[in-house]
Parts: structure tokens; sequence; C-alpha cells
């Protein structure tokens, strides 16, 4: 999947695109095509998941909690999982439900792709000097800070030109809420948006997924680099092997760090679009993200979504429960 950031079941992301485990590029040249074909096949495979996160991102309990035990052996409620959850919908829309919003999530898919393939020709990797093990603090961190910055570039461009598709097929998705058809079809969608909220409605929560992009990329790679520096000992027999996946276990904890940003772009994604979702109960009429992350801080609910097995209910958790 050449999309950098990408995200996982439960709100994690994959490490930097076009870098692999041990942070080295990947190559480009002839491998377009293949990155779209592999795109969209990740899309489709991973979009129940992603379908099921978003309608708990959302605060859609249409299922009530059940009595469990945690590992102390206490009883304790859980919401449905996932798989309990991915039953509900198949019940409620058939097996080809579980697929709603999956168009537009391709072609966004696509989109960042093919963005990050030409960023990538017009300012080429093998330009840039890549880390190595001989080179003095000053210099290795002045290569890492150029690559993040490299990096950086391919994902927002690529956001921000898959954004607008990743905006329509999150509102087909919540419509599974209210059971609207508002928003049915790619072409029909892009119509009603413009109409409606003009140029910026595609763009609606685009600064919190750019933040936390940015943030992501810039703190997993100066982490894996300070670590690979001053924490792997050269001399240690494994050493090549442990910093070749220090990027990528950085990146899954940093990825839950950053997940309230994935989580407040999302939201704001639908909200006040005329969907049930995005209107009270279950959520009030967001002004700006600020004020969205804010009202979920207040709640407790930053990272509500980012767990898909073990869903305990939370004290502080106010879900609509239909």
């Amino acid at each position: 999947m050449a999309a950098a950031a990408v995200a996982l079941p439960g709100g994690l992301r994959a490490p930097p695109a076009g870098l692999g485990p041990g942070g080295r590029p990947e190559p480009v040249e002839g491998t377009e095509s293949l990155f779209v074909v592999l795109g969209a096949g990740f899309a489709a495979l991973s979009h129940p998941l992603l379908y099921v996160k978003l309608l708990i991102q959302v605060g859609h309990e249409p299922l009530p909690p059940t009595i469990g035990r945690n590992v102390l052996g206490r009883k304790v409620l859980y919401l449905p999982g996932f798989f309990t959850y991915a039953r509900h919908i198949v019940e409620v829309d058939g097996k080809m439900g579980i697929f709603r919003g999956l168009a537009p999530r391709i072609i966004s898919s696509t989109l960042s792709t093919v963005t990050r393939g030409t960023v990538k020709k017009v300012f080429p990797v093998e330009d840039m000097e890549h880390v190595s093990n001989k080179d003095d603090v000053k210099t290795s961190l002045r290569k890492v800070v150029k690559e993040t910055s490299h990096e950086m570039l391919m994902q927002c461009m690529s956001r921000v030109i898959s954004h607008p598709l990743h905006v329509i097929s999150m509102r087909c998705m919540v419509q599974f809420v209210g059971r609207e058809v508002k928003y049915s079809g790619v072409f029909s969608s892009i119509g009603r948006i413009f109409k409606e909220e003009g140029i910026l409605g595609f763009f609606v929560g685009l600064v919190p997924h750019i933040l936390g992009d940015v943030v992501f990329l810039w703190c997993c790679n100066i982490l894996a680099h300070l670590i690979n520096t001053y924490a792997v000992d050269d001399n240690f027999s494994q050493a090549s092997v442990i910093r070749s996946y220090t990027k990528f276990v950085m990146g899954i904890g940093v990825s839950m760090l950053t997940y309230p940003f994935l989580l407040v772009g999302d939201l704001m994604a639908v909200n006040n679009c005329g969907l049930r979702a995005g209107l009270p109960p279950y959520s009030p009429v967001f002004t700006s993200w600020v004020q969205c992350w804010r009202h979920l801080s207040a709640q407790g609910q930053l990272f509500r979504g980012s767990s898909l097995l073990f869903r305990r209910v939370s004290a502080a958790a106010t879900f609509p429960i239909d």
C-alpha cells in the first residue's frame, strides 16, 4: 500500500509509506500500477473493519452491552465487538451492506497512491542522502529531518487530493445510523456537497487529519532515530535486525497517541451534513474541529473507536443506545 501513515484497525498506522521496515526507500518506477491495485485490494479487505470503527466513532450503539469478566474475574459491561457489530450490519443490510461506501474509498486510495507517485517523480528520493551508521550525530539528524520533510510533503499532498472522496465515503457509511439515502453515488454526492456546502464542504475534517499525519511522521522518525543511535549498541550481534524494525514498532505506539486527530477528523467529516449521525443526540453541531476535540476530551471519549474487540463500557460514556 503506497499511502503514508495508513490507518489500520483500531486506529493504528503503518510506518510511513515508501519505506520498508528498516526505513529504506522502496522501488518506485514501474510499481505505481501495482501499488494502485494493492491499495484497492487493501481498501476492500479492510473496509468492514473501518466501517464498524466509524459507526462506533460517531457513537452508534444499536446493540446493548453484555456482562463479561475482566482479567481479575470481576463483572464488567462490554459493548459488542467487531464481529457482533458486523453481523448486525449484515442482518440489517445484507452481505453487501458491509461494503457501503467502498467505491469512493477505493477512488480516494487510488488518488492518494497516484499523488504520492507524482510527488516522488518531481522530488526523487534518490536525490536525498540517507542515514548511515557511519554518520556523526549532527549529520544523521540532518538527514532524518530531510527525509521526514520529504515524507511529510508526500503525505500532505496525497491527503489534500484524496480527502474529498474520503468525506463522501464517510457520509455514505454513517447513513446506516438514520437509514438515509442522501449520499448514494460518487457523482451525485459530489454535486450535493458542492450545492449545499460549497467547495469547503469537501475539506471538512482535513486539518486534524493532516496534523495527525505530521505529528505521526515526525514523532515516529525522530524517536526511531534516537533509539537506533543511542539505545542500540553496535557491539550487539542483532543490532542491525533491531534497527530495521524500530520504525515499525514506533509507528504502532505513536499511532495510538495520534488517534484523537483521526477521530476528530472523521467526526467533522459527517458533522452537521444533514445526516442523523452528525446531529444531536449523536453529536452536537460543532463550529470547528477544536470545539469537537474539547467536547470529546470533556466526555473522556478521545479514543472512542480505537478498540474493536474488547470494548468496555466507560463510566463517562453517554452513547445513545438504539
